[in-house]
């Protein structure tokens, strides 16, 4: 009888325990593009919050340089191949003043000491260093010297493993403390990062320390950052608050000079992250920064190591990588983007060379975007995306991440202006919280449509035109939001995708304000790859396969057929539990 009576209460709680988990997953149902296409949805800008802030000042613990001599800082990782990393980080000091001298760069080794075991360093790892210099030939410019800035690649690593390593030169010595870092697995359809934070437009404000932190608390294993790195060249020379619009702030300034050493505080600011997890970086228009001699991108090329070389690609403006199933595909917005050019036939030969059974998911990133229903940088890259979106949706890539627009908006499954199931998904992430505040206009909005004159591009040329087809026909903005836009809004933030598997992945999109507030998401939803409806037929780049009935009963069996899942296994490990319990009763 005490057996019975223990087997029934315990069998009585397992029911009532299934059950609770049953609501919570009814409770919780998470959408996915398969239920879409998607009302569009807009959540305007909350009035309680400030649109932007301050600054950094240089003097701010986490932008100071807190290391002496020729010891490392601004450590910072980056994916090389599945079996490489490199490694880079800054030694001495910089120089700023109208008149520098350059370091001797090997006047400091680069060395890498690494091994599996915490303090227990087997391999050691060497490579290169560099200084540059941004130099302005007007008067009263300053003029800037980085310090050394190493990089070294390390070999025959094994993929999902965990290495320990110091950096430095140990002929001074002066070697960096111990970090470590993970390997991701070898590219494979049923291995994938854990989580990977998409970050743009970051800048050096409060607004950034906000969407640090948050992100930090979300563990990522990885950071995608698509451009406008530091608005180094937002910055006072002199110091103190930053200019939200620098051509109203220095209207007769020769040059748009840049503060280099916002820099070398970025690199201290992000290195809590970096150290320990890669981050694949992408240009922007802030990185830019013409110096004298027509030099640009100074900065940004001698500052991060990115796999080029390893993806084919001659420039560091453009490149992929593998990061387990997935195969990223990093794009240039701001070099020649042409059909006929170097980058169009780089890209076009890397998609030929992805195979989809090892690397299902395809995702490619750049800075400006082309799909946005903001009146800022409203169809400013339209040429880019008249040259290049046919390839990109030819070969079905899957996700877009943008950032260039201060805001948030997540797009419908689109191609050429036309809901798609098979299109990309569009999802713009240029909130990050730098010092030109949040957009929050929008080009639909009564008296806000932008003229074709306005949101020139920094590079390329301008293709704006009226909408050919569609609701919008014949008219240069929508008077409403865009079908294709699904969800917007006005706040500063940062996203997470996790993949699940070689079909689902979850994008979670978190706002600063939410950063204590348990379970809070701003934008979630579950992004799923059709294979067996997109790949069939790759011949034909034009075929369109519009949303039917077909797609959406079978959106909820596949969704049901998810959250069942879930069900089971939360079901099953119930059970287990029980039964051991049940075992211990009897026994």
């Amino acid at each position: 009888m005490k057996i019975c009576t223990t087997f029934c209460v315990s069998l009585a709680t397992v029911l009532v325990m299934m059950s609770n988990i049953v609501m919570a997953v009814a409770e919780t149902h998470i959408p996915t593009t398969l239920d879409g296409p998607f009302d569009p949805v807009t959540r305007r800008f909350d009035p309680s919050l400030r649109r932007g802030s301050d600054d950094l000042p240089m003097t701010h613990p986490r932008l100071r340089k807190n290391v002496t001599s020729n010891f490392p800082e601004q450590i910072a990782l980056a994916i090389s191949s599945p079996t490489s990393m490199w490694v880079s980080w800054v030694t001495g000091d910089a120089q700023i003043g109208l008149n520098v001298t350059p370091v001797d760069p090997a006047s400091v080794g680069s060395e890498v000491w690494y091994g599996k075991k915490s303090g227990k360093y087997t391999s050691v790892g060497k490579g290169d260093s560099v200084v540059y210099s941004q130099l302005y030939p007007f008067e009263g410019l300053w003029n800037y010297t980085s310090g050394i800035i190493h990089h070294v690649k390390l070999k025959g690593l094994e993929p999902g493993t965990r290495y320990y390593y110091k950096c430095g030169d140990s002929s001074i010595p002066a070697m960096s403390q111990e970090h470590y870092f993970e390997t991701f697995p070898k590219p494979s359809p049923n291995n994938y990062p854990a989580r990977i934070a998409v970050i743009g437009d970051l800048g050096l404000t409060s607004n950034s320390t906000s969407t640090i932190d948050h992100l930090n608390y979300n563990d990522p294993s990885m950071i995608l950052m698509v451009g406008d790195l530091t608005y180094a060249n937002q910055y006072l020379t002199t110091g103190g608050k930053g200019a939200s619009c620098y051509s109203c702030a220095f209207p007769d300034a020769p040059i748009r000079e840049t503060y280099q050493p916002r820099w070398d505080g970025w690199g201290r600011f992000m290195e809590p992250l970096t150290s320990e997890i890669p981050m694949m970086v992408i240009e922007g228009n802030h990185e830019i920064e013409p110096q004298a001699g027509g030099i640009t991108f100074k900065s940004y090329l001698t500052r991060f190591a990115v796999p080029a070389e390893e993806s084919g690609s001659k420039s560091n403006f453009y490149y992929s990588f593998d990061a387990g199933g997935i195969h990223f595909i990093m794009l240039g917005a701001y070099v020649d983007y042409n059909s006929t050019g170097a980058q169009f036939a780089w890209l076009k030969k890397d998609l030929q060379s992805v195979d989809r059974s090892v690397t299902p998911w395809l995702v490619a990133a750049w800075h400006s975007p082309w799909y946005n229903s903001y009146a800022s940088h409203y169809q400013e890259f339209e040429c880019m995306r008249l040259e290049m979106e046919e390839l990109l949706f030819r070969y079905r890539v899957d996700i877009v991440f943008d950032g260039h627009v201060h805001a948030y908006e997540r797009m419908n499954r689109v191609f050429n202006y036309t809901l798609d199931p098979c299109g990309p998904v569009y999802i713009t992430v240029g909130d990050g919280g730098n010092i030109e505040k949040v957009d929050v206009d929008h080009a639909d909005d009564p008296g806000k449509c932008p003229s074709a004159g306005d949101n020139i591009p920094e590079f390329g040329g301008v293709c704006k035109s009226n909408f050919s087809t569609g609701p919008a026909k014949g008219n240069f903005c929508w008077n409403k939001q865009p079908e294709w836009s699904a969800f917007r809004e006005s706040s500063f933030g940062h996203g997470i995708l996790e993949v699940v598997n070689s079909t689902y992945a979850l994008w979670t999109w978190h706002r600063n304000q939410d950063n204590y507030k348990e379970n809070a998401v701003g934008d979630q939803i579950y992004i799923v790859r059709q294979p067996e409806l997109c790949m069939k037929d790759l011949k034909d780049p034009h075929q369109s396969l519009p949303y039917n009935s077909s797609t959406k009963s079978s959106s909820a069996i596949n969704h049901l057929s998810q959250d069942v899942s879930i069900i089971i296994s939360q079901i099953l490990g119930v059970l287990f539990i029980y039964g051991l319990l049940s075992q211990v009763e009897w026994s």
